[in-house]
């Protein structure tokens, strides 16, 4: 039976970079050697970073004047990093849920947040609107995708201070305005590839401005100096990164990836909205997340969320059970995600709702 892969990260990759990165495992670089044991500094793996941050440069068309780098710690180290390199006295934050949360917490170590809007009185179950950014924020933070709570950004936003954005649940899924955001950061293991890789993108002229002593591990300009190489990377994370950003370069890019993730996100939208056993935890369509959706069963059927989740798994839709914070059900449908397992987690949704 046919696994359908609905994990909201670590999660699914496209065949092709796990072909590639299995291959590179026995065999990188036609060394005889594998990728997880030849040097960083080696000239093979030296090109694989180029390449990749080359990559990432050309498909989301990085201005000049920005840095790429492939770091580690996840998203998590970036709440920390992003304020210490960048933040004076004051940042701006928009709180969307979990994530924002814990970058907020991480700010507030290094001076004043202000918290422009929050949509935690409706267990975040929207994108605030409407608010008023301090015009002197040092930047304005966002999370552009909520993977637990399915809400999403989908514009850079038009503010009249710098932008940074924790990207790591929609890197690549759309075309993004990189020349409005200081530092834009990922962790990989959602849209990218392997976890243990992060990706920071960051505007070079926005360093150096803190007076602050910053540690040299959480200082961007000593990395960038180092071309991510200050410490040794994730070498397998990085590999199987270039090997995504190659599958999508081939697919079309960013734009016509877009297209295909709108497909997949109009689909399950449409048939949440018609089949009356289930309802989106989003109720606003231009506020839904088209990489995590989430949805519960409709409330004349609450009773049946268990018997949903097991046949579901009987028909091999993996990974779709519901974070702990909202219950119910969420499906993620990253990059890689191919339109047919959308299809087939749709008809598992309408036999179970013929039986009942």
């Amino acid at each position: 039976m046919k696994k359908h892969n609905f994990y909201a990260g670590p999660s699914i990759l496209p065949e092709f970079t796990k072909e590639k990165t299995a291959e590179a495992v026995i065999n990188f670089a036609g060394t005889g050697l594998s990728v997880m044991e030849v040097s960083h500094r080696s000239k093979e793996f030296v090109a694989v970073m180029e390449d990749a941050r080359s990559l990432v440069k050309e498909l989301l068309q990085v201005p000049e004047g920005y840095s790429v780098l492939f770091l580690q710690g996840g998203a998590s180290l970036q709440f920390l990093m992003a304020p210490y390199n960048l933040m004076g006295k004051k940042a701006a934050y928009l709180n969307t849920g979990s994530w924002a949360s814990k970058a907020i917490k991480e700010a507030k170590l290094f001076g004043e947040v202000a918290e422009v809007a929050s949509s935690k009185d409706a267990n975040f179950n929207y994108i605030p609107k409407n608010y008023e950014v301090p015009a002197d924020a040092d930047y304005f933070h966002i999370t552009t995708n909520n993977t637990i709570f399915g809400t999403e950004l989908l514009n850079d936003p038009n503010v009249n201070v710098p932008l940074v954005a924790d990207m790591s649940s929609d890197i690549f899924s759309r075309p993004v305005d990189v020349s409005k955001y200081n530092l834009i950061y990922a962790g990989a293991q959602k849209n990218l590839g392997p976890s243990g890789a992060t990706l920071v993108i960051v505007k070079d002229e926005a360093l150096g401005k803190i007076n602050r002593p910053i540690p040299t591990m959480l200082d961007y300009k000593v990395h960038i100096g180092q071309d991510s190489m200050f410490n040794t990377p994730s070498t397998l994370a990085v590999f199987g990164c270039l090997q995504t950003l190659l599958w999508l370069k081939n697919a079309g890019g960013v734009e016509a990836i877009e297209q295909v993730n709108k497909e997949k996100a109009n689909f399950l939208y449409s048939e949440l909205d018609r089949n009356k056993l289930f309802v989106p935890t989003v109720p606003d369509p231009e506020d839904r997340s088209r990489m995590n959706v989430t949805f519960v069963m409709a409330p004349d059927y609450t009773e049946l969320e268990k018997d949903f989740l097991d046949f579901a798994t009987s028909k091999g839709m993996m990974g779709i059970k519901g974070h702990r914070s909202i219950g119910g059900f969420r499906a993620s449908l990253y990059n890689a995600m191919p339109v047919e397992s959308v299809k087939a987690l749709i008809e598992t949704m309408q036999d179970f709702e013929k039986n009942k």
